[in-house]
């Protein structure tokens, strides 16, 4: 089995047609490792933008490159060909958390227009192998660990490595996985890349559900029952959708108690997330009661 390590460096630049900014790679750096993880070749290319003649300055800060440099790189989807030839004969791919992932799938849509993708077989999120080895070791913090970070918990020495260059970054990573490599840890983080809902998966942005008629919710999901009795209560007036939560006032016919009801619906790739609250009952003031009582303040004043 032979395993690519991929890693990017992207920086922030507007883009037109859509009215925002997006994550354009402008480097990308791989290496690539034999069956026992030895580091066999590597590869690295700056990537001229299509979009923009300047980089940030926090970009260049942060990794060296320049807004020269980044002119006089390779055509994006040069460079993404080239980085298909020299992955070509690899089984796995792996980087540093799947944020790389979420960069390659707006880029692939954005400025390759979907006709040309990067090479991935199969994936494995190399943050969380390594993470579950650090966790092993008495890691505590459950917040995604720096690539950085994880090195000193391990006692490597990142001196000799330039971080925040994607080749070098590729091959900390690879000092990395051989340190925390087991297999019974490699299957169970191993992703088929190629299945069908791979990268739809990554595509999908969960959204609030703000239609009480969507076809995700189940009427069964908009049913209260009392919290002092546990029957189940009535819906005293209709539905009204605020702060993403769907909110009614409930009765219960057995025992008399009023509340608020409150339901509020997430829909996921794989399921919807549903989230039910439970508050204090606040009649709502007829119109006749407010007159009299802006009257009575009148009065009052008056008096």
């Amino acid at each position: 089995m032979k395993y690519i390590i991929l890693d990017l460096e992207w920086d922030s630049v507007y883009f037109p047609p859509e009215k925002r900014f997006i994550n354009q790679i402008l480097q990308i750096g791989a290496v690539k490792l034999d069956e026992n993880l030895n580091v066999t070749d590597t590869f690295s290319v700056n990537v001229c933008s299509s979009l923009s003649n300047r980089v940030t300055s926090r970009f260049t800060k942060l990794t060296g490159i320049t807004s020269e440099m980044m002119r006089s790189g390779m055509d994006f989807e040069k460079a993404v060909e080239k980085y298909n030839e020299f992955c070509a004969d690899a089984d796995v791919t792996l980087t540093w958390s799947d944020s790389d992932l979420y960069t390659i799938i707006e880029n692939e849509k954005i400025l390759l227009k979907s006709k040309l993708e990067f090479e991935i077989k199969s994936y494995l999120d190399l943050q969380k192998l390594v993470q579950d080895e650090l966790y092993n070791k008495g890691y505590e913090s459950k917040n995604q660990v720096a690539l950085e970070a994880a090195a000193e918990f391990l006692g490597v020495d990142t001196e000799e490595y330039e971080l925040h260059t994607a080749l070098d970054d590729c091959r900390l990573s690879a000092k990395l996985f051989e340190i925390c490599y087991t297999v019974e840890r490699f299957s169970r983080f191993l992703r088929n890349a190629e299945s069908p809902d791979f990268r739809a998966r990554l595509s999908f942005k969960p959204y609030p559900i703000s239609d009480i008629n969507d076809k995700h919710i189940r009427r069964c999901e908009l049913e209260f029952c009392c919290p002092k009795c546990k029957e189940k209560a009535r819906k005293l007036n209709p539905w009204k959708y605020r702060n993403r939560w769907f909110v009614a006032n409930f009765k219960c016919d057995s025992c008399g108690f009023k509340f608020n009801g409150r339901v509020a619906f997430k829909k996921t790739f794989d399921d919807l997330q549903v989230k039910h609250k439970v508050c204090e009952y606040k009649p709502k003031k007829r119109k006749k009661d407010a007159v009299q009582s802006v009257s009575e303040k009148v009065q009052s004043t008056q008096d």
